[in-house]
């Protein structure tokens, strides 16, 4: 609550600075309406730190909430009828733009001012109104001295610069070591010649997951099979959707292979897996149905196994599967999970190495036994307390809280669950809660969320040095610590790559943002009152005929197989976007479905963070140059895409994703003057480009993109281009993909003096010998080779790469010496290489020397 007064103050307060003329005659309003909400966000603050009872202070704030979204509404309306109304004056006048000025006339403005003036003024009595109710309904009386809840600023979060010692992960949790041998024997076992199916069967929040995927990366279950494949299942889901996932993990995705229907995708599967050992691990299964759709598709080859995670014994049973009953740990296995959780050393050590001091030693095993064995419960309390001061006051709060929370109902992990949420910083509680508007056990990309939480306003700099985008990442890796998300993988450098909301926290996000009205989660069936704020329809097929009515409407996550001409007819009242992330598909009878998206488009002014993803051939009107505050735009997975060069004319955006064939539509009137007005080099805030095809964009205007970070580029079209005129020197990382690069790029690309990973993929380069010069990448500390089919050889001379922590080199079939170039790798820490040229696996293995020893402890083989 807190957070949503927040992020609407500092909005106004960013608003009387940039458009003080905007507001003319409105000032008064405005400034008064910003004063009495940073008051009430201060005591809204301290509310949500509190321990509250209730109704009448639940009451009061949802009140206050509801008026400060009547006063945005009402001014980003006003922002977009006089942007409408600018529209219209320059078509009206478009042959006198020359000596005219762009601006609307204050004349036409004032009938807009003055409707705004008295809307503010209803505003700001009603808001009154309000907070003399707090006093004569003793709303103040509704609260607890908050003692050890949290009151955190947004500053007070750990920097990633300053990173704190690493928390330890999902696969270090104790008392899973007879379990997970016992697992291990029941897939290993040799007795049965045909696929056998093993089922860990328990309740919620019991560890069967984390259980799971200790087994499947044992090494001796690596080992054991020739290929392995983990998928997420979940309530909602489709068995397409199960066997590419399948597909994902066993073999090489195609564009064919995303484009086949479940049978033909099943049958390619099947004769895959045919003849070989493999295992399958099939998570969270809440129905036969699952097993029952794939088990067709998976041959009975000699020895295969398929590994389900269910908390129906049932489901176990009619797959005729071997049953292991996960129980609840023991007190000795609890309070060591709960030592770990609550004194993270930064470090695998046992657990005779990490202390609880006495005089807190009997409160923290009451805290355990509240959570009876269950292992996400002892998580999630060792995460609140880990940020708690360590004396027996504040953990003796702790513990009459969960008592508390504990007596209001049956379900004792979720009340502990709700515990975490409550003693959140407020500005951590919108963040936690809109990871619920990802589909259940959907693995989420990092950058993608925090992205979506810095254009719905959650994120906010520290200074001019830094982006919003780092501030993210450390909110993410606190939600983290406080075990409230689950890593999935990381990245190079050690941030995260992508991460997953257990489904009994997604549960509580979802109860706790229904309850504050923060999003409604719909399927098919649509309750009314319905004029959501942010709304997700993952998988809905009747929501255009609700669009209409949803003129309040922030952010819209939608997936749907929907009529594209009703869709967007009904989107138009919706004019105050600010998120919309849309997967739109059409008949897949048609042989070559398109799209073309509606001008109107254009009028989602507010709009700051736009992904979309439609059928093969989609075409974007020029009126997309008119979201002046987009900072996302992320076409990347379209096939084939058609999109104007008005897109240049976008200079807030951070972060563009082009995909690898993007067709870029000039008029010719545009043509004579391009360089002079349109262009990337104009675009000055990007910090990712992910861009193919066109030689244009990296000849003209990559240099000059100071803020850039992360470049994607696709295709051949670069092999030409001098690489001096292309990369800016401020590049951190670097992928080339399918480049066809004649000469050796190491020459050039070596002297770029930030760059820390280099990613050459699918024929990026396509000469014989790759040489990193002496003094070469000073600061690299990932490079990954991948499917470099004429490479012969890696040569590195003395001094190169003096920073490389990290080599991957992946199907480069021609290259048979490798062992003597790692060996000048000083800082080396680890190797990967997979399908690979025997000869070379053959040196790796079998060359005899100490330093060779050494190379060999970090290398891996597949």
């Amino acid at each position: 609550m807190a957070e949503t007064i927040t992020f609407f103050v500092d909005k106004l307060s960013n608003l009387a600075v940039q458009e003080a003329s905007l507001f003319g005659g409105v000032e008064g309003q405005i400034s008064l309406l910003r004063n009495e909400l940073e008051w009430i966000s201060l005591f809204l603050e301290e509310a949500s730190a509190a321990h509250t009872d209730g109704r009448r202070l639940n009451l009061w704030m949802n009140q206050i909430r509801d008026a400060a979204y009547d006063a945005e509404d009402v001014i980003d309306e006003f922002i977009v009828r006089l942007e409408h109304q600018r529209q219209r004056r320059l078509q009206n006048l478009k042959f006198l733009t020359v000596v005219l000025p762009t601006c609307v006339i204050f004349a036409d403005k004032l009938p807009l001012v003055h409707e705004l003036d008295g809307r503010m003024k209803e505003i700001n009595v009603k808001i009154e109104k309000i907070l003399a109710n707090k006093s004569r309904y003793c709303v103040e009386n509704a609260m607890m001295p908050s003692g050890a809840w949290s009151s955190s600023s947004p500053n007070e979060v750990v920097t990633w610069g300053e990173k704190r010692l690493p928390i330890v992960e999902e696969a270090d949790v104790v008392g899973m070591k007879d379990e997970a041998e016992a697992v291990k024997q029941m897939l290993l076992i040799n007795g049965e010649l045909e696929r056998g199916v093993v089922a860990i069967v328990g309740m919620g929040g019991l560890g069967k997951t984390t259980l799971a995927k200790k087994v499947y990366n044992d090494p001796d279950v690596n080992g054991h099979f020739q290929c392995r494949g983990l998928v997420y299942v979940s309530q909602v889901y489709t068995i397409r959707e199960l066997l590419m996932g399948i597909a994902n993990n066993v073999m090489q995705e195609t564009d064919h292979m995303r484009n086949m229907g479940e049978n033909q995708l099943g049958n390619e599967v099947r004769k895959y897996l045919d003849e070989i050992r493999y295992l399958i691990v099939l998570d969270d299964v809440w129905s036969i149905q699952v097993w029952n759709g794939l088990c067709l598709y998976l041959p009975e080859s000699i020895g295969s196994r398929v590994l389900i995670t269910t908390r129906n014994q049932q489901i176990a049973l009619d797959a005729y599967a071997k049953l292991y009953r996960l129980r609840p740990l023991g007190e000795k296995e609890s309070w060591e999970l709960f030592l770990k959780k609550t004194f993270p050393t930064g470090s695998r050590s046992t657990i005779s190495q990490v202390e609880c001091p006495a005089e807190l030693e009997d409160l923290g095993k009451k805290i355990t036994e509240k959570c009876k064995g269950l292992p996400l419960a002892i998580v999630v309390s060792g995460g609140l307390l880990s940020r708690k001061e360590k004396t027996p006051s504040s953990w003796e709060k702790i513990l009459r809280s969960m008592e508390w929370h504990l007596s209001q109902g049956p379900e004792s992990c979720m009340g502990i669950l709700a515990l975490s949420y409550i003693d959140l910083p407020y500005f951590l509680k919108s963040c936690f809660l809109y990871c619920g508007v990802f589909p259940e056990d959907c693995e989420i990309k990092a950058s993608k969320l925090i992205r979506m939480w810095v254009a719905e306003g959650f994120v906010q700099a520290r200074g001019e040095e830094t982006v919003e985008e780092d501030v993210g990442e450390d909110y993410l890796e606190e939600l983290i610590h406080r075990s409230m998300i689950q890593v999935v993988k990381r990245k190079w450098d050690g941030r995260v790559k992508s991460c997953r909301m257990h489904d009994l926290l997604r549960d509580l996000a979802i109860s706790k943002a229904k309850d504050s009205k923060f999003f409604e989660v719909r399927g098919n069936i649509f309750a009314y009152p319905f004029n959501p704020r942010r709304l997700i329809a993952h998988d809905s097929q009747n929501i255009s005929q609700h669009l209409s009515n949803c003129h309040r409407l922030r952010s819209l996550i939608c997936s749907s197989h929907i009529p594209q001409v009703n869709f967007w007819s009904c989107l138009k009242s919706a004019k105050l976007l600010t998120v919309l992330d849309l997967t739109l598909t059409v008949d897949p009878d048609i042989e070559r479905p398109e799209m073309k998206l509606p001008k109107e488009i254009g009028e989602f002014i507010h709009l700051k963070y736009f992904r979309f993803l439609g059928p093969d051939q989609t075409r974007f009107p020029w009126s997309i140059g008119r979201l002046i505050n987009l900072e996302t735009l992320d076409l990347r997975d379209n096939f084939n895409l058609d999109i104007p060069f008005s897109i240049w004319k976008l200079h807030q955006l951070r972060h563009l994703y082009l995909g690898d064939y993007p067709i870029l539509r000039m008029p010719i009137r545009d043509q004579m003057c391009f360089s002079s007005h349109l262009g990337i080099d104009k675009m000055t805030n990007l910090q990712t480009l992910y861009v193919g095809q066109h030689e244009w964009v990296v000849r003209r205007g990559l240099p000059k993109l100071t803020q850039l970070r992360k470049l994607y580029i696709f295709g051949p079209n670069l092999s030409n281009i001098s690489y001096e005129l292309i990369f800016p020197s401020n590049l951190v990382e670097l992928i080339l993909d399918y480049c066809c690069l004649k000469q050796d790029p190491m020459l050039t690309l070596g002297r770029l003096p930030n760059l820390r990973a280099l990613k050459l993929i699918n024929n990026a380069y396509i000469g014989e010998e790759i040489t990193c010069s002496s003094g070469a990448f000073s600061r690299l500390e990932f490079l990954r080779l991948n499917c470099l089919s004429n490479l012969k050889e890696l040569i590195v001379e003395e001094g190169a790469l003096p920073s490389l922590k990290t080599l991957q080199i992946y199907e480069c079939y021609k290259m048979e010496k490798l062992l003597h170039q790692l060996q000048k790798l000083k800082s080396l820490q680890q190797v990967k290489l997979e399908y690979m040229n025997p000869s070379l696996i053959e040196e790796i293995k079998n060359t005899k020397g100490e330093e060779f020893d050494k190379i060999r402890l970090i290398t891996s083989i597949t």
